[in-house]
Order: C-alpha cells, then structure tokens, then sequence
C-alpha cells in the first residue's frame, strides 16, 4: 500500500513538472513568433527535448491511462496529458532552427 502511495505522488508530482515545462515551452515559443530572429533559449530547448522524451516513452502513456482511469486528483492540471497539445507543441519545435 505505502508503494502504491508513492508511485501515485510520484506520477503526480511527474505531470506537475512536465505541465509546467508545456507552459513554459509553449509561452516561449509564443514570444518566438514575435521575433523568430531570436536566438533559442537552452531552457526552451532544455524543456522540449524532456517534453519530447516523456512524451515517446513509456511514462506519458502511463499517466494518460492513469488520467483516464481516474487516479489523478482532479485539481491536478493535466494539459500535458492532451495529446493534441503536447504534440502540435513538439511539431511547433521541430521548426525551431
């Protein structure tokens, strides 16, 4: 019991951190559009390659069924775990020179 307690805070402190790296990513890349001259931030990159990891391996996965079988606190954001916006994020990277 106590290891499930566990592996659940550590699920959820997991998408806490990667929501907080889409936002960042996402705020970053916005403020990119208005000057795409802009060198490329080694914290942006830093967050999208971590995005890009969690995202094709195993954990995303774990946490969207997770999510989906309703095991996340429903105060916990969880814009991560939309596939649609971790992935036109990424797309959106791939641009990046």
């Amino acid at each position: 019991m106590r290891r499930k307690l566990e592996q659940d805070s550590l699920r959820q402190r997991r998408v806490a951190c990667m929501e907080a790296r889409l936002n960042r990513a996402a705020a970053a890349l916005a403020a990119r559009e208005e000057d795409p001259s802009a060198p490329v931030p080694e914290a942006l990159r830093a967050d999208l390659a971590a995005l890009r990891d969690y995202y094709e391996g195993p954990l995303w996965r774990a946490d969207y069924a997770a999510d989906e079988a309703g095991l996340l606190p429903k105060t916990l954001r969880r814009g991560v775990l939309s596939q649609d916006a971790l992935y036109d994020l990424l797309a959106l990277a791939d641009t990046l020179p």
